[in-house]
């Protein structure tokens, strides 16, 4: 079997409104769709989601890297997944949401030639996974009303909160929050880099009496050393977690190594998809460190994924796989891949991604 074709198709759908994280505003999720063909009549979807201050690419950037890859493939077997990553990784460094388009195909389409769905391809064997739902920066009053309504209206147990900006704002709007929410519902923080080392170890003790579970990258991607020293004198019971520290296999490594963190977060959008992202968990295992998998603006192609590596990986224990939720209508249109009871993802049994997506 020999890809023949490679399409490229932008997937556009509106956020409800802009997402505000400590570094940034998320105002538009536009995508790259890839629909690998070949010669055997099995064809796979993949899909890019760049974030130019996390991955380094724009939704032009990644287009002309993708073209490239597209041209460069074409004759290669697409179940040799790790073949294709060292083509692509010999043409581009970085480039991750591009890469992670077209490994997301070629896992579809091994699934299909198996005949069995990616998580179970991956290792995997139960379907079921729970994931959290994010409440961005606002005025403390607004993100309690969301953690109301994701609670009590839409059935999440598990809430990720935004903060980074400013602890006093931070402080409130997770008093807030918890005191709505009630005991029960879990809680973690993400603050996106927003914190110094000294921030970081005064407010872990606080967090920790408000029960908040983890608390996700405070420093800037490159301080090792600042996030290492943060989980050395944390005290409290919250967990240290790194995200934009983490991009490929050589990160996980050193902050394994380093003991940077508890937790790593996985983001198929950076570190270039399944395969590598699975090489993550492992390294974390390794080293008796566990995982998150999240997302950033991503549709259910890439979800459904992101999905089923939880399912598959011993080492990844929490999912943070929520942004198609967060488009206008609370939902990007496309249908398949899971089912969703509020928190609560069930693969299907489809082989491949089992996302109902074609162009």
């Amino acid at each position: 079997m020999k890809i023949s074709n490679i399409k490229i198709e932008k997937f556009s759908a509106k956020l409800e409104e802009p997402f505000r994280v400590a570094f940034g505003v998320i105002e538009t999720a536009d995508t790259w769709s890839v629909k690998v063909e070949t010669d055997a009549g099995i064809w796979g979807i993949g899909s890019a989601a760049p974030l130019p201050f996390v991955t380094g690419e724009s939704i032009e950037t990644c287009h002309c890297v993708l073209k490239e890859f597209a041209a460069a493939l074409i004759g290669h077997d697409p179940l040799d997944i790790a073949g294709a990553h060292a083509l692509m990784d010999a043409m581009y460094h970085g480039n991750g949401s591009a890469k992670c388009a077209i490994d997301l195909a070629l896992y579809d389409i091994a699934g299909k030639a198996q005949g069995l769905p990616v998580y179970k391809l991956l290792g995997g064997t139960d379907p079921v996974v729970v994931s959290d739902i994010t409440i961005g920066i606002d005025t403390p009053e607004k993100m309690e009303a969301y953690a109301r309504d994701y609670v009590f209206n839409k059935g999440f147990r598990i809430l990720k909160v935004k903060i980074g900006n400013d602890l006093a704002h931070d402080l409130d709007a997770l008093g807030r929050i918890r005191k709505a929410v009630g005991k029960d519902v879990r809680i973690r923080i993400d603050a996106n880099q927003g914190y110094t080392v000294e921030t970081a170890l005064k407010c872990l003790p606080e967090f920790e009496k408000l029960g908040i579970d983890a608390a996700e990258q405070f420093r800037p991607w490159w301080d090792f050393d600042g996030s290492a020293e943060i989980k050395r004198k944390n005290t409290s019971a919250c967990k240290i977690m790194l995200d934009e520290s983490i991009h490929d296999v050589f990160d996980a490594k050193r902050a394994a190594e380093g003991k940077c963190a508890d937790y790593f977060n996985i983001k198929l959008m950076k570190c270039g998809g399944l395969y590598y992202g699975a090489k993550i968990a492992d390294i974390a295992a390794e080293h008796g460190v566990k995982c998150m998998v999240g997302c950033m603006s991503e549709n259910k192609i890439s979800i459904a994924a992101a999905v089923a590596l939880v399912a598959a990986k011993p080492a990844i224990v929490e999912a943070d796989c929520d942004s198609f939720l967060l488009y206008k209508g609370g939902d990007d249109g496309l249908t398949g891949g899971f089912t969703r009871e509020g928190g609560i993802y069930t693969l299907t049994e489809k082989p491949g991604l089992g996302v109902d997506y074609d162009f």
